[in-house]
């Protein structure tokens, strides 16, 4: 069971955008159920919510949307795909070059809690976790199932992680 959330902690103004890697969904070959999933988490933690903006697999278009919503001020930037093993899996590839600091036990810890609730697939993900300016990105499975699980691990942790990249003191 996850820990409480504390909703009252987020800022009312906290903006996140959900992004999805896929092919096939960007070629309207099957419905995006995955980034539905995170804006659903995502407005429920109280954050004002924009996407999923679904793209095709391709390294250099995922890095320009993740620039612009950097760029736009998001506090959160939740992508979902791309992170596996196959050859067109690129979402990390687009991601590490618009990190300035990445944030490795963030990702870890959505490994982790995947693997302990018995879904050892897991561990085959890539996904990257960090900050650009004043936004935290996390790249997360393409499978509702990993969606819900790294919101678990996730949803107790945005409200600190917006108010520091804000500039709030550790409380």
């Amino acid at each position: 069971m996850s820990p409480p959330v504390d909703r009252g902690a987020l800022p009312g103004d906290a903006r996140a955008v959900v992004v999805t890697a896929s092919n096939r969904a960007a070629a309207g070959v099957y419905e995006d159920r995955s980034g539905k999933a995170l804006v659903e988490g995502l407005e429920a933690l109280g954050f004002d919510v924009e996407g999923p903006r679904v793209r095709p697999d391709d390294r250099d278009e995922l890095e320009a949307v993740l620039r612009n919503a950097v760029d736009a001020g998001f506090d959160v930037v939740l992508t979902t795909g791309g992170t596996g093993l196959s050859p067109t899996d690129v979402t990390p590839e687009a991601t590490r070059p618009v990190l300035e600091r990445e944030a490795p036990g963030i990702a870890e810890a959505v490994r982790r809690h995947g693997a302990g609730k018995g879904v050892h697939t897991s561990v085959l993900s890539r996904g990257l976790a960090g900050v650009a300016g004043r936004t935290l990105i996390v790249n997360l499975p393409g499978s509702t199932g990993g969606v819900r699980d790294a919101l678990e691990v996730l949803g107790p942790l945005l409200p600190h992680v917006v108010s520091q990249l804000r500039g709030g003191d550790h409380g």
